[in-house]
C-alpha cells in the first residue's frame, strides 16, 4: 500500500477481503499497545466513558486496526475504543490486523483523527502539517484524504504561525478558531498578546478582534509611508553627493523612476562612464 493509495476514507482498511488482513479476529487487551507517535495526545475521560457506555450496551461495532509489532500488536486506529475497553475491564476486543509500514501507520492514524475525532483547532492544524511534512502530501492531497476544501486546510495551517502562548489558549478552548484567525491580522506582538487575553476572558468577539487588527493596519500606513519617504530622500542625497548633480527619485504604484541631471554631451558621457565603471 502507498500513502497515495489511502483514498479519501479509511473504511477499506477494515475490509476482510483485503489480501494482507490476517485470519485472527480478536486479541487480548494485554497483546495490544498504543502507538507512542499517536498524533492525539489528549483524551477526554468523559468522552472515553461515554464510548465505554456505548460499547457495554451495543458492543464494539468497529474493530480496532492493529499491525504486528514484535511479540505484540500496535494500535494503528482505534485507541479510544481500546481505552474504553480497558475501562470496562474487557479481556478481548475485535481487531483487524494489517501489515503496515511506519509511514502508512502514521498517515492512517493522522487521517483517522482528523476525520473522526473532535480535535481542537491546534491539534487539527498540527495534524495537517504532519501529513505534509512527514508523509509528503500537498495541501490538495491532505484536503482529499480528510474530506475538506484546500482553503480550509490552508486557513487551519495559518494558526501554526501564532505565538506559543496564544496557541495554548486555542489548545485549551479559551479561544475559538475564529478568534485565532482574526488574531493573525495583528503584527504587533504586545497588542496581539493583550487582545488574545481579552478575547480569552470573553471580553472581545471575533468581529471586535478583526476591528483591532484592521485599526492596527491603518495606523501603520502613515508610519510606513514616512519610512519609505525618508528612505528615498536619503538615496537622493547620497547620489547627489557622489555624482555631483541633482538626483530625484519618483515612486509609483508598481515601479519608480530615477532621474539624473546632466549639462551637455560630455557631461553625460562622463556620467555614463562613471556609472558603468562603478
Amino acid at each position: 500500500m502507498t500513502i497515495g493509495g489511502l483514498g479519501s476514507g479509511l473504511d477499506f482498511l477494515y475490509d476482510e477481503n483485503t489480501a494482507d488482513v490476517q485470519v485472527k479476529k480478536t486479541l487480548r487487551l494485554s497483546e495490544l499497545e498504543p502507538n507512542r507517535d499517536q498524533p492525539r495526545k489528549q483524551f477526554s475521560e468523559e468522552a472515553i466513558q461515554t464510548l465505554a457506555d456505548s460499547i457495554q450496551q451495543y458492543g464494539m461495532i468497529q474493530p480496532i486496526l492493529v499491525r504486528p509489532l514484535g511479540l505484540n500488536y500496535q494500535i494503528v486506529a482505534g485507541e479510544r475504543r481500546w481505552r474504553a475497553a480497558r475501562m470496562l475491564g474487557l479481556d478481548e476486543v475485535p481487531v483487524v490486523i494489517r501489515d503496515l509500514s511506519d509511514e502508512e501507520t502514521m498517515a492512517i492514524a493522522l487521517i483517522e483523527n482528523l476525520q473522526r475525532e473532535n480535535l481542537n483547532p491546534m491539534e487539527e492544524a498540527g495534524g495537517y502539517a504532519q501529513l505534509m511534512e512527514k508523509c509528503g502530501m500537498t495541501q490538495e492531497e491532505v484536503a482529499k484524504h480528510v474530506g475538506k476544501s484546500r482553503s480550509a486546510i490552508a486557513n487551519s495551517l495559518r494558526l501554526l504561525k501564532l505565538p506559543e502562548q496564544v496557541k495554548a489558549l486555542v489548545q485549551d478552548g479559551s479561544l475559538s478558531a475564529g478568534h485565532a484567525r482574526a488574531l493573525l491580522g495583528i503584527s504587533d506582538e504586545k497588542l496581539l498578546a493583550e487582545t488574545a487575553a481579552k478575547a480569552a476572558d470573553g471580553k472581545l468577539t471575533v468581529r471586535a478582534v478583526e476591528k483591532i487588527a484592521s485599526g492596527e493596519a491603518k495606523q501603520a500606513e502613515p508610519a510606513l509611508r514616512h519610512r519609505e519617504d525618508s528612505f528615498y530622500t536619503e538615496i537622493e542625497i547620497s547620489l547627489e553627493s557622489r555624482l555631483g548633480r541633482r538626483v530625484s527619485v519618483t515612486r509609483g504604484k508598481n515601479k519608480g523612476t530615477l532621474n539624473l541631471e546632466f549639462y551637455d554631451k560630455d557631461d553625460l558621457a562622463a556620467l555614463a562612464q562613471r556609472l558603468t565603471r562603478e
